[in-house]
């Protein structure tokens, strides 16, 4: 049994009754020897979630952290020692933290607005990257990231982690790789929860540095839906606005502009159609997935009560009618994984992260898939404003050469 696929025996090896156990004589109790070490620049709720997930599955040891923010810095390593034991290095600036010697990834967590500069830092250590999501707030800056991509001797890796949602990985494989509902016609997909949360300085809160609700917060879904849809998108239509949360939020004598509910239509060159839905002033949190193909119609559904703080009830419906066999499956995965953070969509993601640093192959979105999921989001953020339907083309024409040029090279593959 290998060391990364021996299994875990957590239940036990956190009892107090198995503390008796010495180091010596821990085998499905012992823990994993990090192999790498990296450091976590932006330590607020996503930057200490990635510190929480790497420690829990042992691959990695964070070396150090750095934020612009003196007390989340406090905060993430006072909440660090909770899980880990070892030293945190306190970076002064992002330079620092970059270039130290010592680290062998990097993690991005900062706010959208900041993406594309601090990476434009992070790439002259030539160290494997992991960018969160959305990757930059502008066509434009995305377009940087994708030149720099192309050339940069390492990897950068998007985090679009929601490809690794139980729900969700099942019903990629099921439709894509098994094709159980043969080829996809149409998919819905919809997301209920409650308002954006509290940021330092509110950013989320303002278009111009989240680049809006359906890039900051939506292109996890565009993202799966590009994907299960296996083709270029080519017309975006989308209506939506402030109907409840934050229409009185003032920050630093600034009006809150962010949208908090939307519908949007996707058409692909393929003939496939898609429709996304948001609400943002739910009280609970709940996703669906329904795709339709010729030969059958497959639902995903996952639903978090977090006032009742109940498990999370994650199920997948598979309907064939005579054709097949039709089933419903529970899915899950173990408590600590789910429980580490975004329903251990992360943890997965972190398994992608350093099997590619090991050169494996992975399901990881890539740096033009990442742009694909903003290309759409950013169109139907415009056709939102506008209250017409926007076609990809004439979006990326009108975004200059450089864009217009990049889709010309891209439908030529």
């Amino acid at each position: 049994m290998s060391k990364n696929n021996r299994q875990r025996l957590r239940f036990f090896e956190s009892r107090k009754n198995q503390n008796h156990i010495p180091d010596t004589d821990r085998f499905m109790y012992k823990k994993p020897e990090s192999q790498y070490r990296i450091c976590v620049i932006g330590t607020g709720t996503m930057g200490q979630e990635h510190m929480r997930v790497a420690a829990l599955l042992g691959r990695a040891q964070v070396i150090g952290i750095f934020d612009s923010q003196a007390l989340s810095m406090e905060v993430a390593a006072e909440n660090y020692k909770e899980f880990n034991d070892c030293s945190l290095k306190l970076y002064s600036s992002v330079r620092s933290a970059c270039s130290d010697p010592d680290s062998d990834a990097i993690f991005i967590c900062t706010p959208n607005f900041t993406h594309r500069e601090i990476l434009e830092t992070a790439i002259d250590s030539g160290k494997p990257i992991f960018l969160e999501k959305p990757m930059a707030t502008t066509l434009n800056d995305c377009l940087d990231i994708v030149k720099w991509n192309a050339s940069y001797k390492s990897f950068i890796q998007i985090g679009l982690q929601y490809r690794y949602k139980a729900q969700y990985s099942e019903a990629i494989f099921e439709t894509l790789n098994r094709e159980t509902i043969g080829d996809i016609k149409t998919i819905a997909l919809s997301e209920s929860r409650p308002p954006f949360l509290d940021k330092v300085g509110q950013w989320n809160k303002f278009n111009i540095k989240s680049g809006g609700t359906l890039l900051e917060k939506c292109c996890h879904y565009f993202d799966l839906i590009n994907l299960l849809a296996s083709s270029r998108p080519i017309r975006v239509y989308a209506a939506g606005g402030r109907a409840v949360n934050f229409r009185d939020f003032e920050y630093a004598g600034v009006k809150s502009d962010i949208d908090d509910h939307a519908f949007v239509i996707i058409e692909y060159a393929s003939g496939v159609r898609a429709n996304f839905s948001l609400n943002m002033f739910s009280p609970n949190f709940s996703e669906e997935l329904v795709v339709v193909g010729e030969g059958g119609r497959l639902v995903a559904a996952e639903s978090f009560n977090m006032h009742q703080e109940s498990a999370t009830e994650i199920s997948m419906d598979i309907e064939t009618g005579e054709r097949q066999t039709s089933r419903h499956i529970n899915l899950g995965f173990p408590k600590a994984i789910e429980s580490s953070g975004h329903h251990g969509s992360t943890y997965f993601e972190h398994i992608a992260f350093f099997d590619r640093v090991e050169g494996k192959e992975t399901g990881a979105a890539t740096i033009e898939e990442g742009f694909w999921s903003i290309i759409v989001a950013t169109a139907a953020q415009l056709s939102l404003s506008r209250g017409e339907s926007v076609s990809i083309e004439e979006m990326l024409k009108q975004e200059g050469e450089a864009a217009y040029k990049w889709l010309a090279d891209q439908n030529s593959k």
